[in-house]
């Protein structure tokens, strides 16, 4: 059975040690440390060998900001925790690939950090009630999205990089980026999640 290595961040220990207990009884997760985000360095993070960022923005999703520092491509992807009732947008457009709330069923939990190790757009239900509505989302976008931007969008929410669309397509590389370029701006997006996010939420594709 495929296992997903996951790094543990939280400030609070408690909630360390709980995110902790609560994996080590999932198959599909195997815990590689336990780190405060204040004191982790973006430098150390390879240290771990971790397929996964698990981190815990606790009560007040005070810590948000700080995932900044943690995002691009020499990073692991990044499941975020949080409130349920907390406003859970601004998370997308610093190019998390998950969101999950912070009493989430460990079994779901394990399955999003296993499917967001492998770049797959992860979402708890829960914010897709919470999640304020921007102008982008109040009704049809003002330009629609072809059928083709619209094929590359779904395959964005499945995980693939540009070449892999391209293969998958069979379109070049470049035209892959052309069509991710022109629907970020109809769907109002500043990143791939954002827009994965924007377009679920309008019903064009379906994660």
């Amino acid at each position: 059975m495929e296992t997903v290595r996951v790094l543990i961040l939280a400030d609070d220990p408690l909630a360390r040690a709980g995110l902790s207990m609560q994996l080590a009884g999932q198959s599909l997760c195997e815990v590689v440390g336990e780190v405060s985000i204040a004191a982790l360095l973006p430098e150390d993070i390879p240290a771990y060998n971790a397929d996964v960022l698990l981190v815990d923005l606790g009560w007040d999703g005070s810590e948000a900001d700080s995932l900044v520092q943690f995002t691009g491509e020499n990073y692991p992807p990044i499941v975020a925790l949080l409130p349920a009732d907390m406003d859970a947008s601004g998370l997308f457009a610093k190019a998390v690939t998950g969101v999950f709330a912070r009493d989430s069923d460990p079994a779901q939990l394990a399955a999003a950090l296993l499917a967001a190790s492998q770049s797959t757009i992860v979402l708890d239900p829960v914010f897709a009630e919470v999640l304020p509505v921007s102008s982008a989302e109040t009704g049809d976008l003002d330009e629609p999205l072809t059928p083709r931007e619209i094929e590359v969008l779904q395959l964005i929410a499945e995980g693939l990089s540009n070449r892999a669309i391209a293969l998958e397509l069979d379109i070049s590389a470049h035209t892959v980026k052309f069509h991710i370029n022109a629907l970020l701006g109809k769907l109002n997006a500043q990143s791939r999640t954002e827009a994965v996010v924007r377009a679920a939420r309008l019903g064009i594709i379906y994660l």
